[in-house]
């Protein structure tokens, strides 16, 4: 890749220069990025990777292989009206934006190109996302690769279908907060019988890693596992016993459903917004 543009200097953004630098996919050189109007964030981003920071549409978008959006979705409209007309044909965009459908950017760039919709979760600040791809027809097998790649960076990546997006959002989109949700129950429940804070946080934290690490290292699935964790009569068995007994299951069925339609009905209010306010223009 010669030079990747970033619209967006968030905390996203951040993840994946990191990523890129870091793991030597590009040289902070080839880095460009911009924001609205926050000139201090992105010296920073300057001092602390390298990267190179412009207001000039025009210098951005020269020459770029990608163009990441990765403002707040209400600031697509406005960001894609401005830098469209400075967009080579040749480049992929590659859309972070949380509910803007692909056929939403297609709309507003108003010419064929090739684009992405990428959608990470927070543990790409370290490395560790599960990110979710899907792509329109105009993007090539080499572009794929290339977004992967990029991606890679910060976790795994997925290709999936765009409609399937709804569901990665309710499932890993907002996963890590399930996850932090039973630390802290597990947690709480711990120091009530007596254990030490700092304790239980070491014990419950290398309790998830075994247990993601047991996952990703077998073929067995994840009720083998469980199955072999759990000795008739034993403690385990009692304590999923009350699990099944209040409906966990259930409750986190219910939960990444909820979620899912949730992603679903603010993509479709935002996707619907920035089509009106297109006709309107």
């Amino acid at each position: 890749m010669r030079k990747i543009a970033m619209v967006g200097a968030g905390s996203m953004a951040e993840a994946l220069i990191s990523g890129m630098v870091n793991n030597h996919l590009l040289e902070s050189k080839q880095i460009w990025v911009t924001n609205r109007s926050n000139k201090e964030r992105l010296q920073e981003l300057k001092n602390t990777y390298g990267v190179l920071t412009t207001y000039h549409l025009q210098e951005l978008c020269q020459g770029a292989d990608a163009i990441i959006l990765a403002m707040k979705p209400k600031d697509a409209l406005n960001a894609l009206v401005t830098i469209k007309e400075f967009l080579e044909e040749d480049a992929m965009v590659i859309s972070v934006l949380a509910g803007v459908s692909i056929s939403s950017i297609e709309l507003l760039l108003e010419k064929p190109m090739s684009i992405v919709r990428a959608m990470p979760n927070t543990s790409a600040t370290i490395g560790k996302s599960a990110t979710a791809l899907a792509s329109n027809d105009q993007v090539t097998n080499e572009q794929s690769d290339r977004v992967e790649k990029i991606f890679q960076t910060v976790g795994v990546t997925r290709f999936v279908k765009e409609e399937q997006l709804d569901a990665v959002t309710g499932l890993s989109g907002s996963g890590p907060a399930y996850v932090y949700y039973l630390f802290e129950a597990m947690e709480k429940s711990a120091v009530e019988l007596g254990l030490e804070k700092e304790l239980v946080k070491d014990l419950i934290i290398q309790t998830f890693l075994g247990a993601a690490e047991m996952l990703s290292k077998t073929t067995k699935s994840a009720s083998q596992l469980r199955e072999e964790v759990t000795s008739p009569g034993g403690t385990t068995e009692a304590g999923l016993k009350v699990l099944s007994d209040m409906h966990v299951d259930q409750a986190f069925f219910n939960c990444i459903k909820e979620a899912a339609a949730q992603s679903k009905r603010l993509g479709e209010n935002i996707s619907n917004e920035m089509e009106s306010k297109v006709v309107k223009r």
